[in-house]
């Protein structure tokens, strides 16, 4: 059985009323690509675990030099998911704020109960 209506019927003022609703996605796009990738994402989810950490405890977090961890999260910040803070001669991350804590927990919950259901 193919998933797709049996009869063409476009419901025009539904239709309209919905693409004068819709917004610029582009930003939602970026955000998206910037947690597709699955370093990234860990880090990120790392950051729902504790508030903060340090570029060092970040790469050793992810297995990678402190070069590989400050360009996943300076691609983190460029793409407002992720802040930083220098004290000193260290950087902490965090993540830019409750949203992003949010959507990377509910992603993970998500997936929890597509393994539960499955």
């Amino acid at each position: 059985m193919i998933d797709t209506c049996d009869e063409e019927i476009v419901h025009d003022s539904l239709v309209v009323e919905i693409q004068e609703e819709l917004p610029r996605v582009g930003d939602m796009v970026q955000l998206f690509k910037a947690l597709a990738d699955e370093t990234r994402l860990k880090i990120a989810y790392s950051l729902t675990l504790k508030q903060e950490l340090c570029v060092c405890d970040v790469g050793a977090i992810i297995g990678a030099s402190n070069a590989t961890a400050s360009h996943h999260l300076r691609y983190l910040k460029e793409n407002g998911l992720a802040r930083s803070e220098r004290r000193g001669k260290m950087v902490y991350y965090s993540l830019a704020d409750d949203h992003v804590f949010q959507l990377v927990k509910i992603a993970h919950e998500h997936t929890m109960e597509g393994e539960e259901n499955g």
